[in-house]
């Protein structure tokens, strides 16, 4: 099994590549389950696997999708950093019959075609002032600022 990142040559079922230390075991992003570093689609799911491009992929974390003006309120919010117990709605949105359009496609190919349909959901929730906690292959899990300020979205 070869590294993704420094090219060597592992041996088969490695987790972690004796190279550069780096995890070859992949984890689907619909599911959770693990997969080998060869895997284009998820073996559980069938969820299709982002490829490894070398660098910290495009929806990794809340930090590389929130807009800076929207992640600088959150975290000089006191309630954000104390905390609060409250009653909260939450969206899940996702493509509907994104199994159908994708499978037959690569993983690059896939990206080009599911990226900007999450790019345009999570802007109608930024538009609100509501926050993407998590992108999960062909979805979006999100949280509105207050309850019922956003109601197109959030009813």
């Amino acid at each position: 099994m070869r590294c993704p990142g420094c090219q060597h040559e592992n041996p088969a079922g490695s987790n972690f590549c004796l190279g550069c230390g780096a995890r070859l075991a992949l984890a689907c992003a619909g599911c959770g389950a693990d997969l080998p570093a060869e895997a284009r689609f998820c073996n559980k799911c069938g969820a299709p696997v982002a490829a490894r491009s070398g660098g910290p992929a495009r929806f990794a974390s809340p930090g590389t999708y929130t807009p800076r003006h929207l992640a600088e309120k959150i975290l000089t919010s006191k309630s954000a950093l104390e905390g609060e117990r409250k009653q909260v709605t939450v969206l899940f949105a996702d493509l509907k019959g994104s199994m159908e359009l994708l499978a037959d496609r690569d993983p690059e190919e896939a990206r080009k075609l599911l990226d900007p349909v999450l790019e345009r959901m999570m802007e109608a929730v930024h538009r609100y002032e509501g926050t993407v906690n998590q992108v999960m292959g062909d979805g979006i899990m999100a949280l509105p600022r207050e309850r019922g300020r956003c109601p197109h979205l959030w009813s």
